[in-house]
């Protein structure tokens, strides 16, 4: 569909998710076409802001917070470590696990990142009053909440059931 033809259309027309997926996939466009000047992409700074929100993080933690499968972040890894962004240390409680933490360029990647997600946020929120983006913001905030709460019970479903 056209952006002409979808202005027309009543936004009672969309299922919020819908609208939501939309605005995810422009953002995700948006970033990856501007984290180009930085050598990564949107998945690659989905992790790096993992790693730098909990210090010394694991790769499991890393999957389980992204609600992905563990081989998608061990890939992700490997190319953030190939870059000079991350760190891999060799956990001395479970030898098996790699605490990971960020580089000083990775520090540099993610202020140079919060840059570009601030001009995205100003694109597209600059005409909307600070009240109206602050409840936004919370609405948002709850729908996450409530979504990872309703897929965590889907697990536990999932695996009570095998």
């Amino acid at each position: 569909m056209s952006l002409e033809k979808f202005k027309e259309k009543d936004a009672s027309e969309f299922p919020i998710g819908k609208l939501i997926t939309m605005i995810a996939r422009g953002h995700s466009f948006y970033l990856n076409h501007r984290l180009e000047e930085l050598n990564i992409n949107a998945s690659q700074l989905h992790n790096l802001f993992e790693v730098k929100h909990a210090s010394k993080i694991n790769q499991d933690e890393i999957a389980r917070r992204c609600n992905v499968d563990k081989g998608s972040v061990a890939r992700t890894l490997k190319k953030l470590e190939d870059k000079g962004l991350i760190l891999k240390e060799i956990d001395e409680n479970n030898r098996r696990q790699n605490k990971i933490s960020l580089t000083e360029k990775g520090e540099e990647v993610i202020e140079e990142s919060l840059k570009i997600l601030d001009e995205w946020e100003d694109e597209i929120f600059g005409e909307i009053d600070s009240e109206r983006q602050e409840i936004l913001q919370e609405f948002l905030k709850e729908t996450v909440i409530k979504t990872i709460s309703l897929n965590k019970d889907l697990k536990k479903k999932e695996s009570e059931g095998k």
